[in-house]
């Protein structure tokens, strides 16, 4: 697996931004921008219509970027060193966990430091943001994750054959990719160099996913069960087959949650 990370420019970032600040995106997703820039003025933005809304917030964050252009380039290379260090023990984490030789596969992934505090990834071309407030080992925390999700991706599509356009949000199979994060990264090789892996220190999957009991048992728990107990193949038809029978459960928790 190689990684390249790179400084995407502002008009990247923006865009990438703007598509969490849309009139039907919930406060869960559109307000850490203004938590970490607060010098956009959320009332005022709020008042605005959707197209007057966007030009506001690009102007603010292009200023903004001007100041911390120095600061993003520099954690590329803090970045880029602080994985090769990891990359070794990542890697074999992994091929143990998916059971293919992730040596051979992923020698594309970009990650872009951004300044969007909200971090979306790109499974067709293997590509995610990160945060650049983000220590090293934060940093590497978070790649894992998104890493997980490539990997996952990767051998799904092989047994299930199906569409890439089926693992986006709001589907059932991007749910669980998200959720099956936690037991993958409970292998002490990642969770080690995850300083966000407990639930105590922001968890490593969205915090509602924490919460989530089906017939009394934390789901996650359940999931880490049938990891354990199967060999990767089977864990996703049958993690799948759990998700489909309690997805109205799931959804609502999720929805709930968001508000």
């Amino acid at each position: 697996m190689k990684l390249k990370v790179k400084n995407p420019g502002i008009d990247y970032m923006i865009k990438n931004i703007m598509d969490f600040q849309s009139d039907d995106c919930s406060p869960f997703w559109s307000d850490p921008l203004y938590h970490f820039y607060p010098k956009l003025d959320r009332d005022y933005a709020g008042k605005l219509p959707s197209t007057d809304r966007a030009n506001y917030i690009a102007g603010v964050l292009r200023n903004e970027y001007l100041a911390l252009k120095e600061t993003l380039d520099d954690k590329v290379l803090t970045y880029e060193s602080y994985w090769e260090t990891c990359k070794d023990q990542i890697t074999a984490a992994l091929s143990e966990a998916f059971d293919i030789d992730c040596n051979a596969i992923l020698n594309d992934m970009v990650c872009n430091v951004s300044m969007n505090p909200i971090e979306p990834r790109f499974l067709q071309n293997h590509s995610f943001d990160i945060f650049y407030l983000n220590s090293e080992r934060g940093f590497i925390g978070d790649s894992i994750h998104e890493i997980i999700h490539f990997v996952w991706f990767h051998v799904w599509n092989q047994i299930f054959s199906d569409c890439y356009d089926e693992y986006e949000s709001p589907s059932l199979k991007w749910i669980l990719s998200e959720m099956v994060v936690e037991p993958i990264m409970r292998d002490t090789r990642l969770s080690s160099i995850n300083p966000y892996f407990s639930r105590e220190q922001g968890g490593c999957v969205y915090p509602y996913f924490y919460t989530m009991e089906i017939e009394e048992k934390p789901v996650l728990d359940t999931l880490a069960e049938m990891y354990h107990a199967m060999e990767i193949s089977t864990f996703m038809k049958e993690s799948y087959a759990y998700c489909v029978k309690h997805e109205k459960e799931i959804r609502k928790h999720i929805e709930e949650s968001e508000q």
